[in-house]
């Protein structure tokens, strides 16, 4: 049996950072609230041996009509070597019944976003595209969203010596930071 290269480990963000990026989004939860979600997150898992997704579970209930949008403060940062990327996805059973979309449509995390001033926190905002109307409904704990460890390659010529600092958007404007988003 081929031996699969082991390259990631998933964590969870502080509480501190966790607190600052949900209470942004959900404004209505107590800290109470949000301290017992914090809790609860778990790790992405893949669901089977042969599985190439690991599966990210959402930290609330959330329910999205068509054309509706959400933020989800997903709790998790991804800690890879140097020369792979996490790219995540909509869960593929949810993509094809409920048109249910990444908004940036695929979420590139970088091995350095990690040590970023936001511990890599790993945001999914997402979009229900249903052009037949239907509703979708994700309860806590439930797959939302996979993402999926590649290796990547640079050309002969590249010389970058950037530092990030951010998210969205930090690596072509050093000035801005912020979150990832999936």
């Amino acid at each position: 049996m081929k031996m699969i290269t082991k390259i990631a480990k998933f964590e969870k963000v502080s509480l501190e950072q966790f607190y600052k990026d949900f209470i942004h989004t959900f404004p209505h939860y107590s800290e109470e609230e949000i301290h017992n979600i914090y809790g609860l997150i778990r790790l992405p898992q893949r669901a089977t041996h042969g599985s190439a997704g690991y599966d990210y579970f959402s930290p609330i209930t959330f329910t999205l009509m068509p054309k509706q949008t959400i933020k989800i403060p997903t709790g998790i940062r991804a800690k890879m070597e140097e020369d792979w990327v996490l790219c995540n996805f909509p869960r593929s059973g949810q993509g094809f019944k409920y048109r249910l979309q990444l908004n940036n449509t695929v979420g590139i995390i970088d091995s350095d976003y990690y040590y970023s001033d936001n511990e890599g926190h790993i945001m999914a905002k997402l979009t229900n595209d249903s052009n037949e109307g239907k509703l979708i409904r994700v309860k806590e704990g439930e797959g939302f969203m996979q993402g999926i460890f590649f290796p990547f390659g640079i050309t002969d010529d590249d010389n970058v010596d950037g530092i990030r600092n951010g998210g969205f958007g930090s690596t072509s404007n050093k000035k801005q930071s912020g979150n990832c988003y999936s």
